[in-house]
């Protein structure tokens, strides 16, 4: 009975073994770490740490287009002004997709109807004496070198409206030269924590942190709003292509660095 007994109890005391081993071990990593956490904490309180940021920027190329084109007409009545927008806008829509616009690069970005009032000599509102419509058609595209003659065509086709216009950067573009900017940044930020730790008789031995701000082309300058007549006079003065100029497109960002310092 009792080799019995002992040994269905060994099974339990092989659970309890393992289980006191397991804490031991859990206790003992903790105690590494918390180690590991404390020579960590010292050896930034025994240096001196220095903040910096870097800055690289790069010029490119811009490789997508924005484009609004408006037509506006007015009549006595709103149904008049629309119809007459519709069979504009609709013969625009065409005549853009026959060039090589893609469907899926046209969008309406606005459409308003305002009513007119004649106005009296001390400025009070009269009745309404009709109505104007605008539907503006939004072209995105990354076929750039397009651009001028799209124009040409909106304007020959009806539209009296060129509301915006400017270029960008494109996501993919922007992926190929991350690598670079960051390299560049770092390097101005490295160059400049050298130069003050030199003067305070110090040097650069680690780094405590480092933060990545996101990488940002400046916004684009959109074109003005060009007026009726303008369009007008351009299209009847010369048959040239309109002269649409892309420029360049600054990219840049920024790395912020905790230096540790040392003799």
């Amino acid at each position: 009975m009792s080799s019995l007994r002992n040994h269905n109890l060994e099974p339990i005391i092989s659970s309890v073994v393992v289980a006191c081993i397991c804490i031991l071990v859990v206790f003992g990593v903790m105690i590494g770490l918390q180690n590991n956490a404390q020579v960590y904490a010292q050896s930034i309180e025994n240096n001196s740490t220095l903040s910096v940021s870097g800055t690289a920027t790069m010029k490119t190329d811009p490789d997508r287009v924005t484009v609004s084109f408006g037509v506006e007409t007015t009549n006595t009545t709103a149904s008049s002004a629309l119809r007459s927008n519709s069979e504009i806008t609709n013969k625009l829509v065409y005549v853009l997709r026959a060039a090589g616009v893609q469907e899926n690069e046209t969008s309406t970005s606005s459409f308003v109807i305002t009513p007119n009032y004649n106005y009296s000599e001390s400025g009070t509102v009269g009745n309404i004496t009709g109505y104007t419509i605008t539907n503006s058609v939004r072209i995105e595209s990354s076929n750039i070198n397009n651009i001028s003659r799209w124009i040409d065509i909106a304007i020959s086709t009806g539209a009296n409206r060129v509301d915006s216009i400017y270029f960008s950067v494109s996501n993919r573009k922007l992926d190929d030269i991350k690598n670079n900017l960051l390299n560049d940044a770092i390097n101005n930020a490295k160059s400049k924590a050298d130069t003050a730790a030199s003067i305070l008789g110090l040097k650069v031995i680690g780094v405590g942190s480092i933060k990545l701000n996101e990488f940002e082309p400046l916004p684009p300058i959109p074109q003005p709003y060009l007026a009726e007549k303008s369009l007008a006079a351009a299209a009847d003065s010369s048959p040239l292509s309109t002269p649409i100029l892309t420029g360049m497109q600054e990219v840049t960002t920024q790395i912020s660095i905790v230096f540790l310092l040392g003799n």
